[in-house]
């Protein structure tokens, strides 16, 4: 057998892998990144229906594989993580790795790395040579601290952008050291971002009015991302001399805004940081002489006195229970939700109404739940079509489709170590 011969027939899981929804079906997507953040991006995409591609050592695979809690052997982090992706093996650290590279690059839209700046250029695989066979292709750079600057050969990972970034600075209590978020949310914020500048690359090269527009790179570093969002604490600096202190639960800009213990040992979630949301909440609470006090009359006020304001409050919510609680501030436009933990959220039927969990059939873990697609389209929805794949369990289908390889050209391959 020649190595353009067709394929053998595709299994019912293959089968069941072409039947993708979408706003992006047709959208090929190349993921050569490990662990979170680039994988976040690529995740997002292959949600809303882009054939990802997800790009792994031959043997080991993505480390993200040896993230626990496991179930059946198997990485949950991994299954939910790289859902309705594809997985190839190649070894990008060999001369014939780097020209099938090139080939699967050829086909693309979008390649997504997340290697030390200049891993990539080493190969010749960088923009350059990548743009040299595709100029179109969107290329993701993912990297702790960027493609440029001082520190861009520093090694990094989402903690120590967590901490550079000056979130972790604000987190926890006033005389408790800082606090780590229990996510990778430096990761999963970078690959929001990633996934949200891919697209625009994309928008305006295919909508620029000029066929010869090419694609570009885009640099994300793992700190700006979440360094973006902490507002406005730079501007703070600069204007007024002051650093952002860490205040607990509550909110530095506004009040009332914190966590609250109901009778029942619940915890309570409340925010009402404009005036009339504190006026219709101290009115549902029958409370309305905290109105009549001066050091409560305005935001400005509230803050100053948040303590005396914040005891008034946890004397009131400390003496109902949660479910007495909600029924009767929910209704009078309270703003207040429950904290929950994962058997709550099961259980909630808002979150089974929005189809926000959903089922999944897998042959590695069989019957199991995972959280649905967001946000929803009217049109064009995504779907959550198998969990993570195996290692190399699509080498054969997209080694054929992309590039018409045959079962004997990919056995020489396996053989020479190159897949």
């Amino acid at each position: 057998m020649t190595n353009t011969q067709a394929l053998k027939s595709p299994s019912k899981r293959e089968n069941l892998l072409t039947a993708v929804q979408g706003p992006l079906v047709g959208l090929k997507v190349l993921d050569l990144s490990i662990i979170v953040a680039g994988g976040t991006a690529s995740s997002l995409l292959a949600d809303f229906g882009a054939e990802v591609v997800k790009v792994e050592r031959p043997g080991t695979g993505d480390p993200l594989r040896n993230w626990g809690p496991f179930a059946n052997g198997v990485s949950l982090w991994w299954k939910v993580h790289s859902r309705n992706k594809k997985s190839i093996t190649l070894n990008l650290g060999t001369p014939d790795g780097q020209g099938l590279l090139k080939k699967l690059a050829k086909e693309a839209d979008v390649l997504i790395e997340g290697f030390r700046p200049g891993a990539m250029e080493r190969w010749g695989l960088g923009p350059a040579d990548l743009h040299a066979v595709n100029p179109k292709l969107v290329m993701l750079r993912y990297s702790g601290f960027g493609q440029s600057g001082p520190y861009k050969d520093r090694p990094g990972f989402g903690t120590i952008a967590e901490c550079m970034s000056g979130f972790v600075g604000m987190t926890g209590f006033q005389n408790t050291p800082p606090v780590l978020p229990p996510i990778p949310l430096a990761d999963e914020v970078a690959g929001v971002f990633g996934a949200m500048a891919g697209m625009m690359a994309l928008y305006h090269r295919d909508t620029s009015g000029n066929t010869d527009t090419k694609g570009q790179v885009v640099d994300v570093s793992l700190f700006e991302p979440l360094f973006r969002l902490c507002i406005p604490h730079i501007t703070m600096f600069d204007m007024l001399g002051i650093n952002r202190e860490r205040v607990g639960n509550d909110f530095p800009d506004a009040a009332p805004r914190s966590l609250y213990k109901t009778a029942d040992d619940r915890w309570l979630g409340l925010s009402a940081t404009s005036q009339s949301t504190f006026e219709g909440l101290a009115k549902a609470m029958g409370m309305e002489r905290l109105l009549e006090r001066p050091e409560f009359k305005d935001n400005a006020a509230r803050l100053e006195n948040r303590d005396a304001l914040n005891d008034e409050l946890n004397d009131w919510l400390g003496r109902r229970e949660l479910k007495e609680t909600m029924d009767q501030l929910i209704p009078a436009g309270g703003v207040v939700g429950p904290v929950y933990d994962a058997a709550q959220i099961m259980d909630d039927p808002h979150y089974q109404a929005r189809e926000d969990i959903v089922d999944i059939d897998d042959p590695e873990l069989g019957s199991t739940k995972m959280i649905g697609v967001v946000p929803k389209f009217s049109e064009t929805p995504g779907a959550v079509e198998h969990a993570g794949p195996t290692i190399g369990e699509h080498n054969q289908r997209i080694y054929g489709s992309w590039l018409g390889l045959g079962e004997e050209a990919l056995a020489e391959m396996t053989g020479q170590g190159t897949i």
